[in-house]
């Protein structure tokens, strides 16, 4: 067995014991694969291993590898997310490639992702992403701000709002993990009662899976857990 598919089955397991605490079926987390910075060769073994669903944070980089994973495996049905920061002048390939959007802030780049969004494709599922923890350095619409945007991607007629997304500021005591993924949630039934219809929760990584699940995630990212350490030039 690779250490890949060695490692799908350590997080499976992880999964699957946060859902049994958490008393809900493991069918209602979604286990979303980070292969940024890994090749084409790494998702390759880790769809030997049965992993369907990949996330990537670099435009280009996924692009060749979702050209370069399917030259390999023609036709496979595989998934593949953008979970990266976005800028406007990348939407097109992230509008034409992908499937799913977690990273979306404001409202100019749902814009032209609706915009260049091919129809034969059919519309592209979006999460919003949320600064839940308020930090400065991060990417994502102000909570107080949320409504307003979600309100206003709703109408694009190429995008389907499904959730939202938070990378909360990192924390190492359980406790203080599961407090954002709560406000997240909290965020979600909030939009629910006005009206919009959310299905997902993209939140949790390899260091909090467990309390994410926990509190509701239906997407988590896992990167590191499953194709080990990585390392940027």
């Amino acid at each position: 067995m690779s250490t890949i598919a060695a490692n799908l089955q350590a997080v499976e397991a992880t999964i699957q014991a946060a859902c049994e605490a958490a008393n809900r079926p493991r069918s209602t987390v979604q286990l979303l694969a980070v292969s940024k910075t890994f090749p084409a060769e790494a998702v390759l073994e880790a769809i030997e291993a049965g992993q369907r669903a990949f996330g990537e944070n670099y435009v280009q980089e996924g692009v060749d590898k979702i050209a370069a994973v399917a030259k390999a495996r023609p036709g496979l049905m595989l998934e593949w997310h953008f979970i990266g920061p976005i800028q406007s002048n990348k939407t097109r390939p992230i509008a034409t490639s992908f499937q799913w959007v977690h990273t979306v802030e404001r409202l100019k780049i749902a814009q032209r992702l609706s915009e260049q969004r091919p129809a034969e494709l059919g519309p592209l599922d979006i999460c919003l992403q949320v600064n839940i923890s308020g930090e400065a350095t991060k990417s994502g619409v102000k909570p107080e701000d949320l409504e307003g945007l979600a309100k206003a991607v709703v109408q694009l007629p190429n995008l389907r709002l499904r959730g939202l997304m938070a990378i909360p500021e990192p924390q190492a005591d359980p406790a203080l993990q599961r407090a954002p993924f709560a406000r997240l949630r909290a965020l979600a039934q909030d939009l629910i009662k006005a009206g919009i219809h959310l299905d997902t929760l993209s939140m949790g990584m390899s260091g909090d899976l467990q309390s994410a699940v926990l509190e509701g995630a239906t997407i988590v990212r896992i990167g590191s857990a499953i194709f080990g350490a990585r390392h940027y030039e």
